[in-house]
């Protein structure tokens, strides 16, 4: 009986899988491929899947399964979670009326497109509609959810299950108590702007070769993965056997499809490497976006940016770039990939000042949802906070408030998973180490099996079976610790900078 119940919930759950997976790629050729002209069909075919799908998962009939299967299943086992999970996701989704679902995808599948207009021509007035009703919308989302103390923690349930608009200060007073005095001591010492091997002429064709050779290295597996070009890049799945990754390519400069490679790749083999077993249930995917950045972050910068990486790689890319390479030194082209200096854009941000951009956002769109804040005073009050925190401020719209995509895609309280990201890529990546302490040695080899596999044994392979903090605890011994990362940074950047 229980287990002809859970073969009847496991078949519905794979149902509503598809078709959330069949807008996942509406979504992935909107950014891609689309036709700029489809955009008004698009939209309403996308919310009329993503009605059908929340009013079949919303059915009293799943909600009946979910009650009769409770308690039935050991505690770590499979079973239980897949229940554990479905529920969650079922108490969250019977608080949202199916209308407000269709009219937040319509929204912003027609957000999307305005905003890459506006970017390009660094009009605010284009997107600031769209994003007056997106707000609107969030905020009766918030409501729906319902919450004890602010909105935002409703929003941010979505992504960090359990986690509260309180312990994200919390996080963010630690962490800037550290970061600060550490830029403050950078800035100090009037260092020259060592990034001028990264700026020059390279040909798209062969950063993209090279970007390739690398995360196949690393584990990207191509069979089940490809790479398109977009505005902003993301990172796309429809089950762990089609996982899609895309970038951005500038001809004058190395930095954002190299490392926006780097970055999408660890949210791919993360999705890639979900035990099949868990396909086309709750389980197959990552368990928060947090735990996610934490995986795009280890690759692209405990990876990506250490020296040991470019002792093995440096040599492949000057043999693409002679003319512009050659006479550049291993630990010339380390430091310019290090430097830290204030900058305008996010996904382009040094290691140490990336947390203060997130910051900003958090605080902006806290204001947003409290009504404290205006959708048109946002770019005034963007480039207040750039001053404040970075002391520079954006000359335009583009560079300011129009450089992400997130409120456009209704990613309200997502922010916040990149610092945790931040965060807990040390705390693996050390944990990584400990156990295979050859793990940097290997990397300067360009060998990433051992460090593919721990992550691949500790985090992938559970998919969303645990909880985020029992995941970490799980791999590393203890919850979220913000002591590593600062410590990463105060010995890579001290050395760097002879702070030491």
């Amino acid at each position: 009986m229980i287990e002809d119940k859970l073969g009847e919930l496991r078949e519905r759950l794979a149902t509503i899988h598809d078709i959330n997976a069949a807008n996942a790629l509406l979504a992935w050729d909107q950014q891609t491929y689309m036709p700029e002209g489809a955009i008004a069909d698009r939209a309403e075919g996308m919310a009329t899947l993503s009605r059908i799908a929340h009013e079949m998962f919303t059915d009293a009939k799943t909600g009946n399964l979910l009650d009769n299967l409770k308690d039935h299943f050991d505690a770590d086992s499979d079973e239980r979670a897949i229940v554990r999970v479905a529920r969650r996701s079922y108490d969250r989704a019977t608080k949202l009326p199916a209308a407000l679902v269709q009219d937040l995808t319509r929204t912003t599948t027609l957000a999307e497109p305005a905003w890459a207009e506006a970017r390009a021509k660094s009009d605010w007035n284009l997107f600031a509609p769209h994003l007056e009703k997106i707000v609107e919308l969030q905020r009766r989302v918030a409501e729906a959810y319902g919450y004890t103390t602010h909105p935002y923690d409703a929003l941010l349930d979505e992504y960090e299950p359990g986690l509260t608009k309180r312990q994200i200060e919390i996080m963010f007073d630690e962490l800037k108590g550290g970061i600060v005095p550490l830029v403050k001591a950078i800035a100090e010492q009037n260092a020259e702007d060592q990034t001028a091997p990264l700026h020059g002429n390279f040909d798209e064709a062969k950063q993209e070769q090279f970007g390739r050779d690398v995360i196949t290295r690393f584990g990207y597996d191509w069979t089940r993965g490809r790479q398109d070009r977009t505005v902003h890049p993301f990172c796309i799945n429809f089950g762990s056997s089609d996982v899609r990754i895309t970038t951005r390519f500038d001809s004058t400069w190395l930095s954002p499809a190299l490392f926006g490679t780097l970055h999408e790749a660890g949210h791919g083999m993360y999705e890639q490497g979900v035990d099949p077993k868990y396909r086309r249930t709750p389980l197959s995917g990552g368990t928060s976006m947090g735990i996610h950045e934490s995986q795009s972050r280890l690759w692209e910068n405990m990876v990506g940016r250490s020296r040991v990486f470019w002792q093995r790689f440096y040599p492949d890319l000057q043999e693409l770039y002679p003319e512009q390479l050659t006479d550049v030194s291993l630990e010339d082209f380390y430091r310019a990939i290090n430097e830290v200096r204030p900058s305008m854009i996010r996904v382009e941000a040094d290691e140490v000042t990336y947390n203060l951009h997130v910051l900003l956002r958090f605080e902006l769109e806290t204001a947003l949802l409290e009504g404290s804040l205006k959708v048109a005073d946002v770019p005034a009050a963007w480039n207040a906070k750039m001053t404040e925190y970075l002391g520079i401020t954006p000359t335009n719209d583009a560079e300011g408030a129009l450089q992400d995509i997130h409120w456009a895609g209704g990613m309200f309280a997502y922010f916040p998973t990149y610092t945790i990201g931040n965060v807990l890529a040390v705390q693996l990546y050390e944990k990584a180490i400990e156990t295979h302490p050859t793990i940097p040695d290997e990397i300067a080899e360009g060998e990433f099996a051992n460090l593919y596999g721990w992550l691949r044994e500790n985090i992938y392979q559970y998919g969303s079976k645990y909880e985020p903090n029992q995941l970490i605890e799980r791999a590393t011994g203890r919850t979220l610790d913000t002591a590593p990362y600062l410590r990463y940074l105060h010995e890579k950047f001290g050395e760097l900078y002879n702070l030491n």
